[in-house]
């Protein structure tokens, strides 16, 4: 007699002690890092300084009139990296809750960085100044 096993889809996985909230939005960001490595050859070293450049991407794809579809996942990739930056700046950690991931600081408030990149691209937000503002106790997220 032989036994079946049934296969399940695999879930992601958080990196090793972090929230499983954490696993899409590394991932997507890890993706969006070596995205930009190989192809644009911009390198993103998860500091916040980085997130300048990051600024400088999106402002300059929203100026060639890139279309929204084409960029959509893109930014996902570069708020998420923004994210990370922001977690590993403040000790915050990923949350999510109905497909939505926003980062949460020691200080309890939460912050939205996947938003703030499509705001990025509308011409309306700055991951720099995001991050700056969960780091020193500035404004929070509106949303």
């Amino acid at each position: 007699m032989t036994s079946a096993t049934t296969a399940f889809p695999q879930t992601p996985q958080a990196p090793e002690g972090r929230p499983h909230a954490a696993a899409k939005p590394v991932r997507w960001a890890s993706d969006a890092v070596a995205t930009l490595r190989e192809g644009a050859r911009l390198r993103l070293d998860y500091s916040a300084r980085s997130l300048w450049r990051v600024d400088r991407l999106i402002e300059d794809l929203r100026r060639e009139g890139t279309p929204y579809a084409a960029v959509d996942g893109v930014l996902r990739g570069l708020g998420s990296y923004a994210g990370e930056v922001l977690a590993r700046e403040t000790g915050g950690e990923w949350w999510a809750t109905g497909g939505d991931h926003w980062v949460r600081t020691p200080d309890g408030r939460l912050w939205d960085p996947i938003d703030e990149a499509h705001r990025c691209f509308a011409g309306h937000g700055s991951l720099r100044l995001l991050c700056r503002d969960a780091a020193t106790g500035g404004p929070a997220s509106t949303r």
